[in-house]
């Protein structure tokens, strides 16, 4: 026999002993950390290919920091992408606690989801709560210290600082959810949570402005210019109306010119003057009615809430004549701020009714966290990061589309469903996003304007 059979070379009460000293040595230098196993969703048949990952699950342990004097890897470095952080931590686990504590509950899962469960696995997340940073396991070394008294007692988990996708990350921990809600590409959707209607009643009268021809249409317009007429009689009430403008091919010109308020008391067409905007060229006349009444004026009686596009208006016929046609004005509030008249109409003998589209009623649930919200109209996808209620604010990752103003977003578990106001504030939170500002110093220093900004010729 080539061993000195007096020695026992690891008994099973030997190697508890290690293990158990082990233990405690974790317990009493370690930190505790949070392991975030990754389960798969879906994969590609070809080459096996992970597609997407969620990690819904986390479980407590104490990890022994072996990089004690900081972290490791390259650290703060420059690319041609920008900076790029690339810590990287070691960590030194019991592999009995692990076996004991984790791997019962990884077994239990579907084997397509977690494919070894027995020791940790490359892609596993680490969240270490003194930086307050999440890890990814890039290798497992299990042979080292190697084999003391024939068996090993640790897993050493190199790990690197973990980079943000698509995947879905719900450990229901507040602190770790802390740090992942403003990670990514986030999208702040702004939401109606229901409405009322707006109010609006008319005014009839004669000798009023009947139609406006928009005889040239201008150009070169940056701001909507001024639409101003020609006053009536004393006593009467001089038209208003605002032009609306277009761009095409990059020039801005006049499309049409609404009423605002048709007049009173002309006796002769009034002259159209369209000044300011920046651009020149536009010019129009109009027609005025003198033998029955019309629309002249519209006056809103309660601007309501809730609308995210604008609502249609409906004015009663007179019976016999033309029925007068109006379009609405919604401000950023949701209200109805102003309703423009299209076509007074004419032939008014009685004062018609005027009516506001509804404003939506959808506007109920709570949307849960990491859920799918999709939008009715545009068919965009998103996954919610962070619902306010007190402010009617989702915020939302992860996004497949744009979402329209005006369309209904539905939560697919919660059921909840709210009307899109806009879709603003759009950031990228990652380990490039102070690269913006490093551009803005930069653009301070050289112009790069010039042929050669970086001499004189």
């Amino acid at each position: 026999m080539a061993l000195n059979p007096f020695f026992l070379q690891g008994s099973y009460g030997e190697q508890r002993l290690v293990q158990e000293l082990i233990n405690e040595q974790l317990k009493i230098y370690g930190v505790e950390v949070t392991y975030i196993p990754r389960k798969f969703v879906r994969k590609q048949t070809i080459i096996e290919e992970i597609q997407s990952s969620t990690f819904d699950d986390n479980f407590l342990l104490e990890a022994y920091i072996n990089n004690f004097d900081g972290y490791s890897g390259a650290g703060d470095i420059m690319t041609k992408f920008g900076v790029s952080i690339r810590d990287e931590l070691s960590l030194t686990i019991s592999k009995e606690r692990f076996e004991d504590f984790i791997s019962v509950f990884l077994e239990d899962m579907d084997d397509e989801e977690i494919t070894v469960s027995s020791r940790p696995r490359e892609g596993d997340l680490i969240y270490f709560p003194l930086g307050q940073r999440i890890f990814e396991v890039k290798f497992v070394e299990h042979e080292q210290p190697f084999y003391q008294l024939g068996k090993n007692y640790v897993y050493e988990l190199k790990c690197e600082l973990f980079e943000y996708e698509d995947e879905v990350i719900d450990t229901t921990v507040d602190e770790i959810s802390e740090v992942l809600d403003q990670t990514g590409y986030i999208i702040d959707l702004r939401l109606f949570s229901g409405g009322s209607n707006a109010n609006a009643s008319v005014s009839i009268g004669s000798s009023y402005v009947r139609q406006i021809f928009l005889n040239d249409d201008g150009s070169g317009y940056t701001s909507t210019p001024t639409v101003t007429f020609s006053s009536p009689p004393t006593g009467f009430t001089t038209a208003t109306a605002v032009a609306i403008t277009t761009t095409r091919n990059s020039i801005t010109s006049v499309k049409e010119i609404l009423l605002t308020n048709a007049g009173s008391g002309y006796t002769v067409a009034p002259t159209i003057s369209i000044t300011g905007g920046g651009g020149s060229g536009a010019a129009a006349t109009c027609s005025i009615n003198t033998t029955s009444n019309g629309i002249v004026s519209v006056n809103i009686t309660g601007g309501g809430s809730g609308y995210a596009v604008a609502p249609t208006v409906t004015i009663s016929g007179p019976g016999a004549g033309t029925t007068a046609t109006a379009t609405s004005v919604v401000g950023s509030a949701g209200t109805v701020t102003s309703i423009r008249i299209t076509n007074p109409g004419d032939g008014y003998t009685t004062t018609p009714s005027l009516t506001v589209g509804a404003a939506s009623t959808t506007g109920i649930g709570t949307f849960w966290k990491n859920e799918v919200i999709t939008g009715g109209t545009s068919g965009a996808t998103a996954r919610v990061k962070r619902w306010t209620s007190s402010t009617n604010i989702l915020q939302v990752g992860i996004s497949s589309g744009t979402f329209y103003p005006g369309e209904i977003i539905t939560g697919a578990k919660s059921g909840a469903s709210y009307v899109v106001r806009v879709s603003a504030a759009n950031t990228t939170v990652d380990k490039y996003s102070q690269n913006d500002q490093l551009e803005f110093e930069a653009d301070n220093i050289l112009d790069f304007t010039e042929s050669n900004p970086f001499g004189n010729y």
